[in-house]
């Protein structure tokens, strides 16, 4: 196979609950992964005599930094085959935003790659790759809704559909993982996220109640515009708003694409925002 063009989704986090601090450095982590699929970088791959790496992005790195050469590198080692292609990335999904962009750019190249020069890497090995490349890269590799323990490595995939349009905000706020992190508050229980699944669908009274982004308090603290967006997309009708990741980004489940549309209206024309349809 010389040319393979794969989609990477972005993802939301239908509630992150940060549980305790471990040994190595990483936290364990309690979270509802929710895929976003159309919202997606592109990834064009072509056999090629060298490798090479290049992005539409001005603000992303084409160097050994990136996950996206991070990931072949990882498949020539684990391999002993060198990894000779062209990755061109087209970027759609805001970076640095809560989103899982360059997470879920990694687990494509791994996906591909693996096809392309038919490396064989069973699922669960693949799994372990991509935990090697960060914690929610092992979520990309199938994309579906997930409750991630652990790191967010450990996945337990759940039937659950939202049906309902999601308008997801970024205002182009960077926020520090690292600081996130540095000021975060452990928990001392974690949420049961089947508790607000009813016939596979969220029931958003509940989740309102029970669901929380435990990086929301000191992210509005450092950055009160990104507390002010989730209030407005409560204020203008969303059923259901939070905080994706350590941030930017907010989200609102909305009931109708008119009630997503007016919300959106409210907001800043700088900011980055898309509407999510449901999918068919």
């Amino acid at each position: 196979m010389k040319l393979i063009e794969m989609k990477a989704p972005a993802k939301i986090n239908i509630g992150l609950e940060v549980l305790s601090k471990r040994e190595d450095g990483y936290h364990n982590l309690n979270t509802l992964f929710y895929p976003i699929h159309d919202l997606f970088d592109t990834l064009l791959i072509e056999r090629t005599e060298k490798f090479e790496f290049i992005c539409d992005s001005s603000f992303v790195p084409t160097d050994d930094s990136n996950l996206v050469v991070k990931a072949a590198r990882l498949l020539e080692e684990y391999s002993n085959k060198q990894i000779n292609a062209r990755i061109e990335l087209k970027k759609n999904i805001p970076s640095q935003a809560g989103l899982g962009g360059g997470s879920s750019d990694a687990a494509a190249t791994l996906i591909s790659l693996n096809e392309m020069f038919e490396l064989e890497i069973k699922y669960e090995k693949m799994l372990e790759l991509a935990l090697e490349l960060g914690s929610d890269v092992p979520f990309f590799i199938k994309a579906k809704p997930a409750i991630g323990t652990l790191r967010g490595e450990k996945l337990q995939f759940v039937n659950v559909d939202i049906a309902e349009p999601i308008l997801i905000i970024n205002p182009h706020i960077n926020v520090s993982t690292r600081e996130a992190f540095s000021n975060i508050s452990t928990n001392s229980s974690a949420t049961n996220f089947r508790s607000v699944l009813s016939e596979e669908k969220l029931d958003y009274s509940l989740a309102r109640a029970r669901i929380k982004n435990d990086f929301e308090s000191t992210v509005f603290r450092l950055h009160p515009e990104i507390g002010e967006i989730k209030k407005t997309l409560y204020e203008w009708g969303a059923l259901f708003a939070l905080m994706s990741g350590t941030g930017s980004t907010v989200y609102g489940i909305f009931p109708n694409i008119e009630s997503a549309e007016k919300a959106k209206e409210k907001l800043p024309k700088s900011y980055f925002c898309f509407t999510s349809t449901p999918q068919m």
